[in-house]
Order: C-alpha cells, then structure tokens, then sequence
C-alpha cells in the first residue's frame, strides 16, 4: 500500500508489551526447558501422527517453524511450538501454477504456543518493502516484507506473536517503509490470544484473488502500528481485540496515522467489523484517524468497508473527523463506514455527518455470526 507519510521512530519492541523481543523472553507461563511443548505432548508423546514440534533449542521435529511447515505434506497437521524467538520468514501454503489456487499442503494447519501466552512464542523478521533482496532482483514489496504469509483455507493461531522488527530510524535511506507482519489470505483463518506487532502495514487481512472472499476471525488479540496498520479486502471480524496506536516522534502535526485501511471489493457484502474491543494510543489526543479506505491500483472498484460497534475509542483518535481520504478520488463519504454504540472520549459524536451511525436494524446483521455465515470457528463463540 502506498503511503504518504514521512519516515519516523519507531520504538514498538519496548510498546505495549513488546519489551519480550528487545529484553528478551518473558518466564514462559506453563511451559519450561524441561518440558517446552507444556501439555501438548512431545516427539517421544505425539498427541497425534499429525502433530509436529518446533523448538528453537532442539527438543522438537524441528528448529524452525518454516521447515516443520514444509514438512507438513499434507492437510490438517498441527505444529506445536515451544517458546523462543524464530527470526525467520514463513510461508504457509504453495500456489497451484495450473489454477492459481493454494494445493492442499498446509490446508487446515493449527499453530499452538505450547506455553499458552503469546508472548514467549515469537515469529519475527525485518523485511520492508523497499529492502532490497539479496539476489539483487529488486525489492520485496508489500507482500514481500511479511514475516508469515499464510496462502491456505482453514489455518487456526493461538497464542503466538507475529512481528516485523523493521524500524524506519534505522534506514532513512529507504522510502518503502511498510514492513507486515502477517498477511493472511486463506478463507476460514483464525486467530485467538496472538499478538500482531509491526509499524505500517502490521496485518494484512485479504483473500487470494479478487473474487474470493476469505473469512478471516480475530479474538482476544492484540494489534499496534501506526500507518494503515489493518489492512485489506477480507471479510475480518475483531472481536474483544485491542487495537494500540503508536507515538512518532518525526511529525509535528496530526494525523500520525490510521488504524484501518479497508480494501473491500465492491462485489463483497461484508468487510470489516470491529466488535466489543478498545483502541488506545500512546500518542497525543486526536492525532490518530479511525480508518482511511484503499482503493488500491488493482482494484480502483473497491468499495471499502469498516463497522466499529460497542467498542471502546480512547483519546487518540480524533472524534471530530475520525475518518479521511488515502485519495481525494475515492472519498471516505462513499466507501461503507459505519458505527454503532461506541463509548469512550474518541467516540463522541460532535459533528454527526462526520460520523455515519447505524440504526438499530442496521445492527442486527453487523454480528460475527452474520459476517462468518456457516463457518463457527470455536464452539461456543
């Protein structure tokens, strides 16, 4: 996604209970050296023949999380992993040339953070859109710069941080400074107590083609950036999330940046909704905008979508004019924003056109269940 803000500091690894990845790791919470994958078994007690084991230290199947991925042939394995940063990128899931489509290796995949807390389980690497690739054949791009790309239908999280490290202070040198920390594709994905911690461009929540419309669920997770830090065309419900701005010390001037970047297409019926959670900022008041819709080149008839309900809009966003235009062409007053029952000072409706609200009828289809249609990720959601 093209962005039009300066380069800045960005200090996420000490924000917001990023200290783990630059003190290093947190006393796991269940798991321990002499028993890294806690209750999920072992190499020598396998829960199933479809279970593999990633430790960084050795006790596993595998020493990084990338090749028990591609050791996972088939559909429906489950990778438990032990506690410990894996510095490295991952790609789940490999693209039929003939359709174009995922195969079936890696289909159905779950990833557990053996300790049960997100924060001793991290996936991390420092790609950026404009790093240039080793083999000299250009730079990553946006897709590029993830740290996990998830191609696959039915890929389920738990407790597992996905981050990109990348720093803007650290290359002025580069102008492509979004950098994701996951970019999730697969329809039927979800991810429950992860943390996703970047800077631009942190989650990446879209579909493998334009007609397909991936079904994507967020719960009890916790997302920070500062730019168009969620972003794409999914249908993503967030639900009980906490969403966290970042400070930037390189602006004088509001907006620092964005929380959502919806690129909805037009044909979708549903993009993204935003229920029961909190946005909070450690940035002065108002000097965040709620969203900004993208209509990128590939798609200049995306008609982004966002509804925010019974969520909780601390100060920093600016309750005046949360919302504004990435492009004067593709004002935000024609995309489908929405609210409902928001509290919290961010949320306060003083100037009403700037905040379209739905009626209660209205509200009645803005539910998980509507959004998700016949997939229930957990029972008893």
């Amino acid at each position: 996604m093209t962005a039009h803000l300066p380069l800045s500091r960005r200090a996420f690894l000490v924000a917001s209970g990023g200290a783990a990845l630059a003190l290093g790791l947190a006393a796991p919470a269940r798991a321990t050296r002499r028993a890294p994958f806690g209750r999920y078994g072992s190499p020598s007690a396998r829960l199933t023949e479809r279970t593999l084991y990633v430790d960084a230290a050795g006790a596993g199947d595998h020493t990084t999380v990338q090749a028990a991925v591609t050791a996972a042939t088939g559909a429906g394995y489950t990778l438990v992993i032990a506690p410990g940063v894996y510095r490295e990128t991952v790609s789940v899931g490999v693209i039929d040339p003939a359709t174009g489509l995922p195969g079936v290796a890696g289909t159905e995949m779950t990833w557990i953070g053996a300790s049960e807390d997100p924060r001793d389980v991290v996936v991390v690497y420092d790609n950026a859109n404009g790093t240039r690739k080793p083999d000299g054949s250009g730079t990553y791009g946006t897709t590029g710069s993830a740290t996990t790309l998830v191609r696959t239908d039915g890929f389920t999280a738990r407790w597992i941080t996905f981050a990109n490290d990348w720093l803007r202070a650290d290359h002025p040198d580069i102008s492509g400074t979004q950098a994701v920390a996951i970019k999730v594709r697969g329809d039927r994905s979800a991810f429950e107590h992860c943390r996703f911690l970047g800077h631009q461009d942190t989650l990446y929540a879209d579909s493998i083609a334009l007609g397909t419309f991936a079904r994507q669920y967020y719960r009890d997770c916790y997302v920070e950036g500062d730019v168009d830090f969620v972003f794409g065309r999914a249908t993503a419900v967030y639900e009980h999330c906490h969403l966290h701005t970042l400070n930037r010390t390189d602006l004088a001037a509001a907006p620092y940046g964005f929380v959502f970047a919806p690129s909805t297409a037009v044909a979708n019926p549903r993009g993204y909704l935003v229920t029961r959670s909190r946005i909070t900022s450690e940035a002065p008041d108002a000097y965040y905008k709620l969203a900004r819709p993208w209509v990128p080149g590939s798609d200049t008839t995306a008609r982004p979508m966002l509804t925010v309900r019974d969520t909780r809009l601390d100060a920093g966003i600016d309750a005046v004019a949360p919302y504004t235009n990435m492009s004067a062409t593709y004002p935000w007053q024609s995309q489908r924003f929405a609210e409902y029952r928001n509290t919290g000072p961010g949320a306060v409706i003083s100037v009403p056109e700037n905040r379209p609200q739905l009626t209660d009828a209205e509200a009645e289809s803005a539910t998980r269940e509507v959004y998700l249609g016949d997939w229930t990720p957990w029972k008893g959601c």
